[in-house]
């Protein structure tokens, strides 16, 4: 009997391993079918992980056939059929690639990651195939050499000279040996970075500051016991308190508690992400890729990597990033040097019998503004309710430029809680989609930031609406309280709908010129100065307004964000232009070397003459930006662009924060452009002259 049930279950067994299997065979592919959803966004409630190999490879398969094309085309070659068509080639590819890079950095799993590193070596050989094509190159040199018998436009003339260029930076003028070098060096740092990006994620999920003793606690508010108390919840601890190094557990706990020890033990777990010699240590990786980009840029002919970089940036040189980064870190260190000794004092007369470390420095500033301006940024929170920031930037945006955001809850959504929204412009046609993802969770890395799952274009003539996403890591809503934002907070909302709006509203014909495909330095203007309209006591007025009693907030409270706005900003300079000058000088090394990262680190910050008091922004093992994001060389950018950004909004305080002539012109001159010309040429069709320092050094208190 027993061996009859036996056989019954191994029948049955085997019965659903082969439907399983048969269902697995019948399915198709999503990459491989039209979308029919909507404006044809990614159908990801389709999408399985075991989807993204064999599309990458069809991707791959279909681009090479596409390239090949264009090689074999019979025909003289011209602007059409060879730089728009190879412009327009890998749309399968570019679809792919969207979508799983986009969800790995939102709502990764080990599977993924693998595939990532995988698929990194292979992607950067099929594009080094591409760029290292002789025959390809030497068609686009024909092109190129001949611009003039094609009767271009501007866009199109710009498209043709950075496709040339970026052959000739890929490698295309380079011998047959060099080239081989070449590929092995692009496949190594693809794999470099992702391993970077995977290390500081695990880094930043393995810490954890468990508090079981509610004296501990003090000083805190109990909007940040609260969210601990949830954190440690949904780890199973109930009854204790979780804190975590992602920002919005991070900074109140610092600003606020007053156990010096826990404090410390949270900020170090913080800077010393990476470099704890294990598994998940980053200056290996650091070493390496400095010295791999190093010998990149000597072999196409740089000294290095930043003039690599910077050739292609507004910048130009090293010499005029350095300019800038030291004439603020000029500016803001005498200040900052004054702000540890103001608050040293405030320790002294407290009767503390220690020297003020970096660890105190939130906490001692944020005691100091209270004492000075009766004002901290905890009392502005309940004023801040993401939806409220939402909605007022919607409104901010819709005064502008007339556009207007429509809930679109029909469209599907890779991670529950994402909001997705149709964009629709003055004459209610869809501009493009809008996705806006806003907590935290250890399968999303840290941080916030812009990206598109298809980015603006013209197809035959048609307008490609873009899918764009946008990413945030906010404090969360705990038990009956809705997510309050801290004022910073609600300016990164700001800041990356700025980036948003520089895709949303692009209007090019040539994907690669299309929406934030601009120099990096450039890139930043369209963020930061939305961020201005975040702090205008007019905005505040629509939309900073108490959760529970729905009152705007008060003019008095307005006058003390005000009065306190250039408080601490020698330590905010510093802490910023510190990062900017690391990431340069690990970017001009001239010698090919086995460096000792944390010593290098160090010497860097010395010859800036950094302050002990205060940390860089970003250390070396856990600097996303340069080592594993597209900022290497570029991380000055946010304070190149802010000088643009803070001498643009000058303009429209003239006009009028709400001049639609001036909005219609920063639209057209700057956010509908793209990459089609040249940016300062932009810049100065919008504002009708070059842009001046003055602006960002008075916003910044340091003139």
């Amino acid at each position: 009997m027993k061996n009859i049930f036996i056989a019954v279950a191994a029948v049955i067994i085997l019965s659903t391993a082969c439907q399983n299997q048969k269902k697995k065979e019948m399915r198709k592919n999503p990459f491989f079918t039209e979308w029919t959803t909507p404006y044809g966004v990614p159908p990801f409630n389709l999408i399985e992980t075991s989807d993204y190999v064999p599309a990458y490879e069809e991707g791959m398969k279909r681009h090479k056939e596409e390239i090949e094309a264009i090689v074999t085309n019979p025909e003289a070659p011209t602007f059409e059929n060879t730089i728009a068509a190879l412009d327009g080639s890998g749309e399968f590819l570019r679809r792919v690639n969207s979508v799983f890079e986009n969800l790995n950095e939102t709502n990764t799993n080990p599977e993924m990651q693998k595939i990532a590193k995988e698929m990194a070596p292979r992607m950067s050989s099929h594009f080094d195939d591409i760029w290292l094509n002789e025959d390809l190159f030497e068609r686009v040199k024909s092109v190129y050499d001949n611009q003039g018998q094609f009767n271009l436009n501007t866009e199109d003339s710009m498209l043709l000279v950075k496709t040339y260029k970026h052959f000739v930076r890929g490698g295309a003028n380079l011998n047959a040996e060099d080239q081989k070098r070449f590929r092995e060096i692009n496949k190594q740092l693809s794999l470099l970075t992702v391993q970077f990006g995977e290390n500081l994620l695990a880094e930043t999920n393995d810490f954890k500051l468990v508090i079981d003793n509610e004296e501990d606690l003090s000083g805190l508010p109990e909007s940040v016991r609260a969210a601990a108390a949830e954190t440690a919840k949904s780890q199973g601890l109930d009854g204790k308190w979780v804190f975590t190094l992602q920002k919005p557990s991070l900074i109140p706990f610092i600003t606020y508690s007053d156990r010096r020890d826990l404090r410390e033990k949270l900020f170090t777990g913080y800077i010393e992400r990476c470099n704890h010699n294990n598994e998940h240590d980053n200056k290996a990786n650091v070493n390496k890729i400095v010295n791999l980009r190093l010998e990149r840029a000597n072999l196409l002919g740089y000294k290095t990597h930043a003039d690599y970089v910077l050739d292609e940036n507004m910048a130009k040189t090293p010499a005029n990033v350095y300019e800038l980064t030291g004439s603020l870190m000029d500016a803001a260190l005498p200040v900052a040097k004054q702000e540890a000794a103001n608050l040293q004092a405030m320790i002294d007369a407290e009767g503390g019998k220690f020297k003020l470390q970096p660890w105190d420095w939130w906490y001692y500033a944020e005691k100091l503004k209270k004492q000075k301006y009766d004002f901290n940024d905890e009392v502005l929170r309940p004023y801040f309710k993401l939806e409220n920031v939402q909605q007022g930037l919607f409104d901010v945006l819709n005064k502008l430029y007339g556009i207007t955001f429509v809930p679109a809850d029909n469209l599907p959504v890779y991670y529950d809680g994402v909001e997705v929204y149709e964009v629709h412009d003055t004459d209610n046609s869809v501009l493009g989609v809008l996705y806006m993802d806003f907590y935290p969770r250890e399968s999303k890395r840290v941080g916030a930031w812009m990206t598109t799952f298809r980015k603006q274009y013209k197809k035959d003539g048609k307008r490609i609406v873009p899918i764009v996403q946008v990413v945030f890591n906010f404090s969360k809503p705990t038990g009956d309280q809705p997510a309050l934002l801290s004022f910073e907070e609600a300016s990164t909302m700001f800041h990356e709908m700025g980036h948003a709006m520089h895709g949303m509203l692009s209007n090019c014909t040539n994907v690669t010129l299309s929406g934030t495909d601009v120099p990096r330095d450039f890139v930043e203007l369209p963020s930061q100065i939305m961020e201005n309209w975040a702090a205008e006591p007019q905005v505040l007025k629509m939309y900073a307004r108490h959760y529970e009693t729905n009152e705007p907030i008060p003019d008095k409270l307005i006058e003390k964000m005000k009065a306190a706005k250039h408080f601490n900003q020698g330590f905010e300079v510093t802490e910023f232009i510190s990062a900017s000058i690391l990431d340069m000088d690990w970017h001009t090394i001239t010698e090919n070397k086995d460096y000792d990262v944390m010593a290098f680190e160090k010497q860097s910050l010395k010859n800036m003459h950094m302050i002990p008091q205060i940390v860089v922004r970003y250390r070396s093992p856990y600097f996303a930006h340069i080592f594993s994001g597209g900022y290497s060389a570029g991380y000055y950018s946010y304070a190149w662009a802010e000088v643009l950004d803070a001498d643009a909004f000058e303009k429209f305080k003239e006009d009028g924060i709400f001049n639609r002539a001036t909005a219609n012109s920063f639209r057209e001159n700057i956010l509908s452009k793209g990459g089609t010309q040249d940016p300062m040429a932009l810049y100065e069709q919008f504002r009708g002259r070059k842009p001046t320092t003055d602006a960002m050094l008075k916003r910044r208190g340091l003139k």
